[in-house]
């Protein structure tokens, strides 16, 4: 293995990589072909491909690399950005872009991580889908409380109606697709033992971090955004807060913490002791959640209750 690095920026119609160290640059359009010819240009000696996600863009381009077994990075677009900034880049092309993205991966030695599955793109999608359908029943419900006309409470119910069906739909589909593979149907098992955790926020962890089993106790956390960021200069020492992570992983466990809370006797006594020093002891109690469920994911056993 050479310690050669390739940038890609992902456009719409094009596919922008910058080689490094030689700095040969190569052009080829989005689409299968241009995969193959991308695929062939690379070579199979390389460190890592680099790239930003790009919504609808970047996952045919990533599922073809993936195939063939090259490693990828994907970086977060600010993170990308900032260090643009920091190395004095103010200026945004495609052959910058592509050629910053390289500089990154080679510098900041980034460690390519195994791509998200066939199934768990799909998986995804489901869930945007299903994502989508709970805000509009949301909206439709908001929406039907200021009606006055017979004709327009009628068709408000039978908007509703039709959301909900799709909604049933969407989630059938969900555990079907989750119960027809092996590994994904073990995980789900070992999920909703965990007291707090139902089929649908058991859903979201499996979609959203599909990672989950394969983490140190930390980077669990830390992926999630539960693990406080330290803040500390000189004499002066700030209070820890959390940021950034996976929302809708965070907005998921919020109601199992307090499901937990009540019904799992050792999350309750870290919940009392956290609430007593007067710490966010929600945040915590989700963040032990997440390190709970990484935890059996990765022994492969359910959860069971503490012997008295």
């Amino acid at each position: 293995m050479t310690d050669t690095t390739i940038g890609v920026d992902i456009s719409k119609g094009t596919l922008d990589a910058h080689r490094l160290p030689d700095g040969d640059r190569h052009c080829v359009p989005n689409s299968p072909a241009g995969h193959r010819a991308l695929i062939a240009w690379i070579g199979p000696e390389v460190a890592r491909v680099v790239f930003e996600p790009t919504g609808p863009y970047h996952a045919a381009f990533e599922r073809a690399l993936a195939r063939r077994g090259l490693p990828l990075v994907k970086v977060n677009p600010r993170q990308a950005r900032r260090f643009a900034e920091a190395t004095g880049t103010l200026a945004k092309t495609d052959p910058l872009d592509t050629a910053l993205l390289a500089r990154m991966g080679a510098l900041l030695t980034l460690e390519p991580r195994s791509p998200q599955t066939e199934g768990i793109a799909d998986l995804k999608q489901l869930h945007i889908a299903r994502e989508a359908l709970v805000k509009d029943r949301t909206a439709a419900k908001n929406r039907a409380k200021s009606l006055r006309i017979a004709l327009l409470k009628r068709q408000s119910a039978e908007r509703l109606k039709h959301i909900e069906r799709q909604l049933a739909a969407v989630e059938a589909e969900i555990e079907s697709r989750i119960q027809a593979d092996e590994d994904l149907a073990r995980r789900f098992d070992i999920l909703v033992s965990i007291p707090g955790i139902a089929r649908l926020i058991a859903f979201v962890m499996l979609i959203e971090m599909p990672e989950l089993g394969t983490m140190e106790a930390g980077q669990a956390a830390s992926l999630a955004g539960l693990a406080p960021v330290t803040r500390q200069s000189g004499r002066w020492t700030g209070r820890a807060f959390s940021r950034g992570g996976r929302a809708n992983v965070r907005r998921a466990l919020y109601m199992p913490a307090l499901v937990a809370v009540r019904f799992n006797p050792d999350m309750k006594a870290k919940y009392d002791a956290l609430v007593h020093a007067g710490k966010p002891a929600k945040v915590a109690i989700m963040r032990k959640l997440v390190g709970l469920a990484n935890a059996l994911l990765k022994a492969g056993r359910s959860w069971m209750p503490k012997a008295a």
